[in-house]
Parts: C-alpha cells; sequence; structure tokens
C-alpha cells in the first residue's frame, strides 16, 4: 500500500473518533457523560505515551541532522495552545455578560476552532506518515483517542447552545473531512515540507502533551468515587502501556 493510501486511510480513521463521540452523546446523553471521564483517562494515556515514546524520539531523530532545537518547538507547541485556549475562554467568559437569548454568538467560534483542530490533526497524521509508517499509524492511534472524548464535550455544548442535532451531525462531519484536506495539502507539498516536518512532530508533542496535562488530567481529578479513581488510573496507564506495546512491536 501506497504512503498516500496510508494517510487516506488512517486520517478517515482518526476522523470517526470525532463521529463516534458525538453520535455517543446524541444518542444516550447520560451514558456519554457516565463514560467521558473513562474516555478522558485512556485518551491521556495515549497521548503522552505517543508523545514521549513516539514524536519526540522522533522529532530528534529527524532533526538532528538540521540542528533543529526540537524542545524549543515543543515547548512552543505547549504555548501555542495555552494561548488559544486562554483566547477560547475569554471569549465565553466575555459572553456571560450577555443575555442568554445571544449565546447562540459562540457557535462559530465552537465550529471554527474544531474545524483548525480537525485540519490540524489531518497536516499531523499526513507528516508522520510521511517520516514512517508505524510513526503515522501511532500517531493516528493517539488522534482517534482524544477525538472522542473531545467531541463528546463539543457536541455537549453545541446541544446546549441550542443548535439541532440534525445539523450538529451535519456541521460535524463537514468538520471532520477537513482533516483530509489537510492530509492531502500535506502530502502535496512533499518535499517542500520535508525540512519542517520535525518542528511539525515536535509542535504535535506539545500539543498533545497539553491537551492531556492540562484538559484531560484536571477534568480526571474531578472525579471523586473511589471506583472511578480506580479505573481512571487504569485506564490511563493502559493507554500509555498500549502505546509502548505499539511502538517497540511495529517494524521500523
Amino acid at each position: 500500500m501506497s504512503t498516500l493510501s496510508y494517510i487516506l486511510l488512517f486520517t478517515i480513521v482518526g476522523s470517526l473518533g470525532a463521529l463516534i463521540g458525538g453520535i455517543v452523546l446524541l444518542s444516550k446523553e447520560k451514558f456519554a457523560l457516565k463514560i467521558s471521564h473513562l474516555l478522558a483517562s485512556f485518551a491521556a494515556g495515549v497521548l503522552l505515551g505517543t508523545a514521549f515514546f513516539d514524536l519526540l524520539p522522533e522529532a530528534l531523530h529527524e532533526g538532528e541532522e538540521q540542528g533543529i532545537d526540537v524542545f524549543l518547538w515543543t515547548l512552543a507547541g505547549i504555548i501555542i495552545f495555552f494561548l488559544t485556549e486562554r483566547f477560547i475562554h475569554w471569549f465565553h467568559h466575555h459572553e456571560e455578560y450577555h443575555d442568554k437569548k445571544e449565546t447562540k454568538s459562540s457557535l462559530p467560534l465552537i465550529i471554527i476552532s474544531d474545524t483548525m483542530h480537525n485540519f490540524l490533526d489531518g497536516v499531523v497524521i499526513a507528516a508522520t506518515f510521511m517520516v514512517s509508517i508505524p510513526l503515522g499509524i501511532t500517531t493516528a492511534i493517539a488522534v482517534f483517542a482524544h477525538e472522542i472524548p473531545q467531541e463528546i464535550g463539543d457536541f455537549g455544548l453545541m446541544i446546549h447552545k441550542g443548535l439541532k442535532r440534525g445539523r450538529i451531525i451535519l456541521v460535524n462531519i463537514l468538520s471532520a473531512t477537513v482533516a483530509i484536506l489537510g492530509a492531502l495539502l500535506t502530502y502535496a507539498l512533499g518535499e517542500n515540507i520535508e525540512k519542517y516536518i520535525p518542528i511539525l512532530i515536535a509542535l504535535t508533542a506539545g500539543f498533545f502533551i497539553y491537551i492531556a496535562a492540562s484538559d484531560l488530567i484536571p477534568e480526571i481529578h474531578h472525579e471523586k468515587r473511589k471506583n472511578y479513581i480506580i479505573y481512571e488510573t487504569f485506564l490511563l496507564l493502559l493507554g500509555v502501556v498500549l502505546i509502548w506495546f505499539v511502538v517497540s512491536s511495529l517494524p521500523e
């Protein structure tokens, strides 16, 4: 199978995480809320495992010859995501001072931020497959794992803002297809983007670390029930071990 075929297949697989998360919420909202903490725990482990076992070592290897400071770009990825979230939080906080009838004005921001996120997912999946097939596969797994709990949250916000369920599904499908556009654009650029691939991988590692440490793990800590604490801890560790196993098992 060609590199382009791998890119298209796994970009679609990664995007399916978005649809699964949303459909679960729309079909059984109470069930989705119950399992969202468990999904977030597993996703946090997958993201951390992917960042430290796969992306950072690959970025270091690829960037060594070019003299790229991988850790600088990883930190840049963390800061970029932080600044993006601060903007989004400021927007929502600012909106709280307006009448409830005006809350739909944040819907475009939610949709745009989700679309940009999906586009970046496509870029990252394509860029990592252009380095190696195993790296691309583990990156796609990480994208799939964190898309499910993230989209449950996004769908919940859209429902809260009054968007109809049929439109939510349509918006999500269109948003997810942008990942394919990002993947195809990255592949089409080919050699022109090749020298920037270590930077893209390092930025992605920063994104994954930030999402896991800043968004998912604090959410996990909010759960106080003892049995859930055990399950969540187990699933986080399972996510880390799964990526370690995948990275160790796949051929270079």
